[in-house]
């Protein structure tokens, strides 16, 4: 759990930037954000709009940016090695075996959320800059634990829901123990409250398919705060300050 406090600082979260570069820019401008804050970023920066590796570029130089993986980031992983492959017999050749049929599904369900413009921006770049890139999505949390000032934070890109048919969520059970795929593709249900003495916060769904929220809006219901407003669906990009729950958009 990281601890927050300091008059001069201030926590914000973002999610679901979806290659929106000039509103990523315009929301650093609108917070002034500055070095003695920080900024957490909680999933889905790439994919659907072209700025997604010119963002990723950016987070890269902030020392004080702090990346959560989303489904679009656990995707692009996959991907991208393969995208570097030089061809060859012998690449040829893995291609057609089971491994290669296995990327290339990854690539065309890619491709199918919005992952060419990520995948053409990736194409320009030098070796050296797509190492650095890959490198630092390896760098990706799958989530994070933050108090900020008397408030207890869980971050996660989607929900704590487990896949299998059934199950139930358990406040006992360790994040640790929850796999990436269900943190960054399961949607919460925000008709229950997860913990009872911590606030939730969620990207991946936009608040304008949540039952009950104001589309464009940042949604806080039964301990959630569900902070995607659907910039990559042609809505708004929103941010919220956890200090005193300040939302600001784009």
């Amino acid at each position: 759990m990281v601890s927050r406090e300091g008059a001069d600082m201030s926590t914000y979260v973002m999610a679901d930037i979806h290659g929106d570069y000039d509103s990523y820019i315009r929301m650093l401008e609108l917070i002034r954000f500055s070095d003695s804050d920080e900024l957490i970023i909680d999933g889905d920066v790439i994919d659907r709009g072209d700025g997604g590796i010119r963002i990723l570029q950016h987070m890269m130089m902030q020392p004080n940016i702090f990346p959560i993986i989303g489904n679009h980031e656990y995707i692009a992983m996959r991907v991208m090695r393969f995208l570097m492959t030089e061809i060859t017999e012998q690449t040829v050749e893995a291609i057609r075996g089971t491994l290669g049929e296995d990327v290339i599904c990854e690539l065309m369900e890619w491709q199918n959320i919005g992952g060419q413009s990520t995948i053409d921006e990736f194409h320009k770049l030098d070796r050296d800059r797509q190492e650095d890139i890959i490198e630092y999505l390896g760098e990706f949390v799958p989530y994070m634990e933050v108090r900020v000032g008397d408030n207890d934070f869980v971050i996660v890109h989607a929900g704590l829901n487990n896949f299998a048919p059934g199950a139930t969520f358990s406040p006992d059970r360790p994040l640790d123990d929850y796999s990436l795929e269900e943190l960054t593709f399961k949607v919460p249900d925000y008709e229950m409250v997860y913990f009872p003495d911590k606030y939730l916060v969620t990207g991946h769904l936009p608040t304008l398919a949540i039952e009950g929220a104001r589309a464009g809006c940042i949604y806080k219901y039964n301990r959630h705060i569900a902070i995607d407003c659907g910039v990559g669906y042609g809505g708004r990009l929103g941010a919220i300050r956890l200090e005193d729950f300040e939302e600001f958009y784009v």
